[in-house]
């Protein structure tokens, strides 16, 4: 079988029933279920939701994005094998364990598929959550240029490169654009402090003030459970990037949960531990496939420079990658979850199929 068939690259064409337009981000697609076939899904499953919950099917694809463009390989392989399932695999694990710890819930309510969810509506805090442990990355780029100031809180001179922080650092920054927020400015991504955060919490859609200690409990400890775990494999968690939202449950309950992924490849960046302490920094995470484009193409500065984003755009356009690249980003996905799961990543024959099967036979939602 061609491997390009094995890579779920288009997430937004299936047949699932919905009313409304399919949204298609960078890796996934969600389809908003029927008031009715929500209705119906919470009583057959016994969800703990709100009878009348919104629900939707999350599926996710094996497409890879980088430096804010998706990009392709040869022989039409318009992704990377295995790497939808096992960034699922990796938060499915990580969302049960903070379950189990008690830390809280996740937007998730089933999982009918390696590539799909069955979520909840959440009402997004509008905040990016990153921790640091250690300084790498923009946040080395911006200490090497003198900042000592990042979001509110101040680090010590003479820190070296991928060198661990004193403390784990909390640097929130916006998710979306933000209006009317005095020193905010209006564009996406932009870093906000503690004080930002409590003197407008509402604008962040906190139901409450007391919840901005919270955000920041679940924060620690969720990233304190995942680096305890990883340390066992001799895995360093360097950083990470969590979201939060509310949901309500079937007693009527608001609560604050967990969203979006955990402790991915995607969202975070992982090394391997040998090799750290041997000085060599070998990454676990998307950040290496950010490394192999910068040394494949002749002019990285095409990558780094937001002022050259039509080049960009082109660069990721009409160059295919070559399937050595995107094999490699795979085994790199594929053994960090296995490592974590203890479980092997399988590779579906066909995907899409198997995604549509078990949706119109187990759940009723493809005519």
């Amino acid at each position: 079988m061609n491997l390009a068939d094995r890579v779920l690259a288009v997430n937004n064409d299936l047949p699932i029933r919905t009313e409304l337009p399919v949204h298609s981000g960078k890796v996934r697609s969600v389809y908003w279920l029927t008031p009715a076939d929500s209705r119906r899904l919470i009583a057959e499953k016994g969800y703990d939701v709100a009878a009348d919950a919104p629900l939707a099917i999350m599926v996710i694809s094996d497409r890879i994005s980088a430096f804010d463009c998706i990009w392709h390989g040869e022989g039409g392989m318009n992704g990377v094998p295995g790497k939808g399932a096992a960034l699922n695999a990796i938060s499915n694990h990580w969302f049960r364990l903070f379950r189990e710890k008690g830390l809280a819930d996740s937007h998730i309510l089933d999982i009918p598929h390696p590539l799909v969810w069955i979520v909840q509506k959440a009402r997004p805090v509008m905040i990016e959550a990153i921790c640091r442990q250690y300084i790498t990355g923009s946040m080395w780029r911006a200490y090497t240029k003198g900042e000592r100031e990042f979001c509110g809180i101040e680090i010590p001179d003479g820190l070296e490169k991928d060198q661990k922080l004193p403390e784990l650092l909390i640097t929130p920054s916006t998710k979306g654009i933000l209006k009317g927020i005095p020193g905010v400015p209006e564009v996406d991504d932009v870093n906000i402090t503690r004080a930002d955060i409590e003197a407008n919490f509402a604008a962040f859609n906190f139901q409450n003030k007391a919840d901005i200690d919270l955000y920041e409990k679940l924060l620690k400890e969720g990233f304190d459970v995942i680096s305890d775990e990883l340390a066992k494999l001799d895995q360093i968690f360097v950083d990470t990037k969590f979201e939060f939202g509310y949901v309500t449950d079937a007693a009527g309950n608001d609560k604050l949960i967990y969203m979006d992924e955990v402790g991915t490849p995607d969202s975070s960046r992982i090394w391997d531990g040998p090799s750290y302490r041997d000085g060599e920094v070998v990454e676990k995470s998307k950040e290496e496939f950010r490394q192999l484009l910068l040394s494949h193409f002749d002019d990285p500065d095409v990558l780094l420079n937001k002022d050259r984003m039509e080049e960009r755009k082109a660069l990721a356009r009409d160059n295919a990658l070559p399937e050595s690249v995107l094999m490699q980003v795979s085994q790199t996905y594929r053994g960090i979850a296995e490592k974590i799961t203890g479980e092997a990543v399988e590779l579906s024959d066909n995907p899409k199929q198997e995604i549509i099967d078990i949706l119109r036979n187990d759940y009723g939602l493809v005519d």
